[in-house]
């Protein structure tokens, strides 16, 4: 939809692309959409809970995965309200303001995956390969400094990102995906925005391609000294605890890179391509606390034990 004036970024309205949901389906998909998000809402919550309030757990490792739950209660929160409002009135109009707010949620939720995942896989090289430097390397001051300066980092990273657009006038109030992102909304702009997808491509190769390449060459690490170790118990728990964060970091690349492609190829089904839009906010969510919850014998007992006292409380 062209328009031949722009009254203003954050006076705007812009409509998302149809949902295509079959009139039978819509309260299914309301009544699976909202059941989705309590669930990520409830794991997350378990997760963050468990950890603050069992000090057993207030290690570096834990201390960095306490970051997780609170990025993917951002992410879902950015994305399933709005959703679920859409598939239940059918209504595909968001703000200006809403759009952007929601874009700029959803990449810090996303980089931010990706940033602490790098952060845990460091935590675990020390602590694994250099074990007796391990609390002179991990004081809690540095571990502060780590927490504090990912967040930063991030937040000013994406703030440029979206300034950039901020530039430009608007020719179209179409977005042409089923959530608002910054590809999305650079697309709505008039003039060049070459500089606008030149930073947004230098932040994709510098977060994913510089978290993968630190997390392959401290694993690396973490595998020689394993294999070298002779205390079979001690290898095995490093096996354990890596594995499961390697799942998750891999999941996640592979994920956020199956979503790039496909909005780079325009020969990809629509279809396809909402559905991969979808999963990269949905898939970690649900899955991060359970594969931790899981896998994680210190988590997954006290978490038992924070159900448990939670439903002795609830039954008095």
């Amino acid at each position: 939809m062209k328009i031949n004036e722009t009254p203003g970024h954050w006076t705007m309205e812009l409509t998302m692309d149809s949902l295509d949901i079959p009139p039978g389906f819509i309260y299914p998909a309301f009544v699976f959409g909202t059941l989705t998000y309590v669930m990520i809402l409830f794991c997350n919550i378990l997760v963050f809970t468990t950890i603050v309030f069992t000090k057993s757990l207030h290690s570096p490792m834990f201390i960095l995965l306490l970051n997780l739950p609170i990025l993917d209660i951002m992410g879902a929160t950015a994305l399933f309200p709005q959703l679920l409002h859409s598939i239940v009135s059918n209504d595909r109009s968001i703000s200006y303001p809403g759009c952007f707010l929601q874009a700029l949620l959803l990449h810090i939720f996303g980089s931010g995956n990706l940033l602490f995942l790098t952060a845990m896989a460091y935590d675990r090289y020390i602590a694994i390969c250099l074990p007796l430097r391990y609390y002179s390397l991990m004081t809690s001051n540095i571990l502060i400094r780590i927490i504090v300066g990912v967040w930063l980092f991030n937040i000013f990273m994406l703030a440029v990102l979206f300034g950039l657009s901020t530039r430009f006038k608007f020719c179209m109030t179409h977005i042409v995906t089923v959530l608002c992102s910054n590809l999305a909304l650079v697309k709505l702009v008039c003039g060049d925005s070459s500089v606008n997808n030149y930073y947004g491509l230098f932040i994709i190769i510098l977060v994913q391609g510089g978290s993968l390449l630190s997390v392959i060459f401290t694993y690396i690490q973490i595998l020689v000294t394993c294999v070298k170790t002779k205390q079979s118990g001690a290898r095995g728990k490093a096996f354990q605890t890596c594995g499961t964060h390697l799942i998750v970091f891999l999941l996640l690349e592979i994920n956020a890179l199956i979503a790039f492609l496909s909005h780079r190829y325009e020969h990809v089904s629509p279809h396809i391509r909402r559905a991969i839009g979808l999963s990269i906010i949905v898939f970690p969510p649900v899955v991060n606390p359970l594969i931790y919850g899981l896998n994680t014998k210190e988590l997954r007992t006290n978490m038992i034990k924070i159900l448990k006292r939670a439903r002795t409380v609830s039954n008095k």
